[in-house]
């Protein structure tokens, strides 16, 4: 994420302009941007007129600028690009004031928006700006007869491919090479500056052998872990030993995947831990919280007034920052998000036990 310029307005709001460079910006911004904000940019609006020449048309589009007070906002990571709607107050075509407009954000698409920052928000911005030269990550997983390719980005991992090959002995038994052969394949077409090879036994390390013969450039790139597992599992365990940020200095996948398996074992245990938006609630009121976490997706939803809490997440947020505890908000698109959804999107670790 570049950010261009920041000021403050006249009505003490922050006026920022970015630029959002990778498909993580897009998911960052989804987060930033509310209802309410200003949002501005150039855009195209199809305009009817009544003109001889272009009724029967339909209109045509035509390239303006437009500033948009945001009713909703959506990111679609599968058509790569994050969608802002609102009704148009400021324009540089006056007759369309007041009319709905859809700013289509994509890569690269340069845009203001002005609002009060909550500190969280502010964090996420910063977090996208340092995020901007971390390499791009692909986790391979491989056992006999196994493979998957998995990619990591900020908002959760996706899987681009899983081959399944018969081997060993028999009538219908494939070499291995030709696993070896098409994982290699979908490597090579991976755009990303690192590779993780992962999964139980000694597969990897034939696998490895392999790809050091026949795609030598990625081969330099590689780093061997150890799994019990492949799939989602093993890349689980990929993220959970840290190997993900021996080669991108921060994850938050890595981090959220962290402190999940510490939530689960303190309420495992009985120890220092809240769940649950009361819970929270009362021991932000005493200090206790040491770290907050809290989904993404119900942040936004309490925020816009669409939740069903009985609480101000804003104030637990400023409440706990301000007697010294951390927040982290997690992504509900990976596997530790899903897993705090199920506890009620919101949790802690605390200093001590409230009893």
């Amino acid at each position: 994420m570049q950010i261009q310029s920041r000021e403050t307005t006249a009505e003490g709001a922050e006026r920022i302009e970015v630029v959002p460079e990778t498909l993580d910006d897009l998911w960052h911004l989804s987060y930033v941007i509310e209802p309410g904000d200003l949002v501005s940019g150039d855009t195209t609006r199809r305009i009817q007129r009544n003109d001889d020449t272009l009724r029967d048309k339909g209109g045509e589009r035509e390239p303006m600028w437009i500033q948009i007070e945001v009713t909703d906002v959506e990111f679609a990571k599968f058509a790569n690009r994050l969608r802002v709607g609102g009704e148009i107050v400021d324009c540089s075509r006056e007759d369309q004031l007041g009319f709905h407009h859809t700013l289509n954000v994509e890569e690269h698409t340069e845009l203001t928006v002005e609002k009060h920052l909550k500190p969280d928000q502010a964090d996420r911005l910063e977090e996208a700006v340092e995020a901007t030269d971390n390499p791009d990550v692909a986790i391979a997983t491989v056992e006999e007869g196994e493979a998957h390719v998995h990619t990591v980005a900020q908002y959760g991992t996706e899987e681009r491919a899983a081959i399944t090959s018969t081997t060993g002995k028999g009538e219908y038994a494939r070499p291995r090479k030709e696993l070896f052969g098409e994982l290699a394949d979908v490597l090579k077409r991976q755009d990303v500056d690192a590779y993780i090879l992962a999964g139980p036994g000694f597969t990897k390390q034939d696998a490895l052998d392999h790809f050091q013969d026949e795609i030598p450039d990625v081969a330099e790139q590689i780093t061997v872990v150890d799994t019990s597992a492949v799939g989602d599992r093993g890349v689980h365990e990929v993220l959970k030993r840290g190997a993900v940020e021996d080669v991108q200095q921060q994850t938050r996948i890595a981090e959220e995947a962290d402190y999940i398996d510490e939530l689960m074992e303190r309420i495992g245990s009985g120890s220092e831990v809240a769940y649950g938006p009361a819970e929270v609630a009362k021991a932000a009121d005493y200090g206790a919280i040491e770290t907050l976490l809290v989904l993404d997706e119900r942040l936004r939803l309490e925020r816009a007034g669409e939740g069903d809490w009985d609480i101000d997440v804003d104030q637990i947020i400023e409440t706990t920052e301000q007697k010294g505890g951390d927040v982290t908000v997690f992504s509900a698109e990976f596997a530790p998000g899903q897993q705090l959804s199920n506890l009620g999107g919101i949790a802690a670790l605390l200093r001590y036990r409230l009893d």
